[in-house]
């Protein structure tokens, strides 16, 4: 079908080449119209609030950015937000998803996802993705992996880069967390980064951690360094189908016999080890039967509620520690004095103890 080609209403009716700009139609629905105008407009608070509230993935999604952003100007509003869909969070089942990369995370989270919407549960996934070290960039390629669960109605995803947070998650992850909830999503899944044994601070955001992990990778060994295997609740060997199924049953023994000398992360809980494979969806229905037999195991023995308030308090440590690492950076005296220390510790005129030392002393002398 040919385009439409208009002239501007200011071009004179019979005017000639001179009058060279056109017009062309767009293929744009009028609702596609809408919807990038809406990405592109600035939204007062109150529509931000009921945009969450009334799960417009739009509004959501932008509420997000305000949280996730580094800019003061959106901080206000950010905690303005925070305050004010609070009171209608924390009804959702959190789970942490760890494992190194290539473990099947996201294939295991698509499978899940998909067999929990059977159910009727509404799923919020929250991907984060490395940052270079070098450009600070993120692909954010997680959504890509899902493509079916992309397309699910009831199902949000939020792929955020790391932003050299270290732990495996984000910067805004908590917040995140919660502002899903208050948009209605009643199963939230934090996949971490997925770079091995230091991803712990996403156990002190979730109610349920779950480490993955593949036959022949020599985790066996790992786990008996402990390291991210003494949080987990469960261990899942992915990827048991095929020509894999005997490692991946010879891995699970191995590891049913190490975890007896780990304790568990959670009182009168024993660490579940068991196969599954996220390509197949074996094991996947199993998994869930685990995730809800420990939730209301911690329920009914009040670990869910302790679990969730200690976590209050790790998020508030959090940001004072952010806020004070803020504080410090900004300095007038540190902004000028960093230069100046930096190529001292160059030519080995200062030692990084000596320089340590000075910086905090002159940005203490500024208070």
């Amino acid at each position: 079908m040919t385009k439409k080609i208009k002239k501007p209403d200011w071009v004179p009716e019979n005017a000639g080449k001179e009058f060279t700009t056109k017009l062309i139609e767009s293929k744009l629905s009028q609702t596609e119209i809408q919807t990038r105008l809406i990405k592109q407009k600035s939204f007062n608070l109150e529509d931000l609030v009921q945009g969450v509230l009334n799960n417009d993935r739009t509004l959501l999604a932008k509420s997000i950015t305000y949280i996730e952003s580094n800019s003061k100007s959106y901080n206000q509003k950010a905690r303005e937000i925070l305050k004010r869909i609070l009171p209608f969070s924390g009804n959702s089942i959190r789970i942490g998803i760890s494992g190194l990369p290539g473990a099947g995370k996201s294939t295991l989270i698509e499978t899940l996802g998909l067999f929990l919407l059977k159910k009727g549960y509404k799923l919020a996934v929250l991907t984060i993705d490395p940052s270079s070290t070098i450009s600070k960039g993120s692909i954010l390629g997680d959504k890509t992996r899902m493509k079916k669960l992309a397309r699910e109605k009831n199902c949000f995803i939020r792929p955020s880069p790391s932003g050299g947070t270290l732990g495996g998650v984000a910067r805004k992850t908590r917040e995140t967390v919660l502002v899903c909830e208050a948009a209605g999503y009643n199963v939230i899944i934090i996949e971490t980064v997925g770079v091995g044994q230091n991803e712990t601070t996403v156990r002190t955001m979730v109610d349920f951690f779950l480490l993955l992990l593949i036959a022949g990778a020599g985790d066996e060994l790992q786990a008996i360094k402990k390291g991210v295997i003494e949080l987990a609740d469960a261990i899942y060997i992915n990827k048991c189908d095929g020509d894999n199924v005997e490692k991946s049953l010879l891995t699970k023994a191995e590891f049913s016999t190490v975890i007896k000398y780990i304790p568990s992360p959670t009182k009168d809980w024993k660490t579940k080890v068991d196969v599954c494979s996220a390509l197949t969806g074996e094991g996947i229905e199993q998994l869930w039967a685990c995730i809800e037999e420990f939730i209301s195991h911690t329920k009914k023995t009040g670990e869910f509620e302790e679990r969730r308030r200690k976590q209050m308090i790790d998020w508030t440590i959090d940001l004072i520690e952010e806020y004070l690492k803020d504080e410090f950076y900004s300095s007038d005296v540190v902004v000028y004095g960093l230069p100046k220390i930096k190529s001292k510790i160059m030519k080995g005129q200062l030692l990084p103890t000596e320089a340590a030392e000075l910086l905090i002393d002159l940005f203490n002398g500024s208070k």
